[in-house]
């Protein structure tokens, strides 16, 4: 199909300039890339027929992950006094 129309994974690295050329950047369209985002985590991993608790997992996992990386300064010096 057109380049325009393609995923980014289904770009090649040598088509990568014109494929970003193509991309709208403006609020709208930002906003509807991250909508097209979730709509699509939410098809793959919660909204499905046969699925185990991946999708919540993984989450779960990056709210996790991403918790304890803003708070890994006040932890670290919790740890270190409690260490000594």
């Amino acid at each position: 199909g057109p380049l325009s129309e393609r995923r980014l994974m289904d770009v090649r690295l040598r088509e990568l300039p014109a494929w970003l050329a193509t991309c709208d950047f403006s609020l709208q369209g930002l906003l509807g890339g991250v909508q097209k985002a979730w709509s699509s985590y939410y098809d793959k991993y919660i909204n499905v027929k046969r699925g185990g608790p991946a999708g919540i997992s993984m989450l779960l996992a990056g709210y996790c992950l991403l918790s304890y990386g803003w708070n890994y300064q006040h932890i670290s010096k919790i740890s270190f006094l409690v260490s000594v």
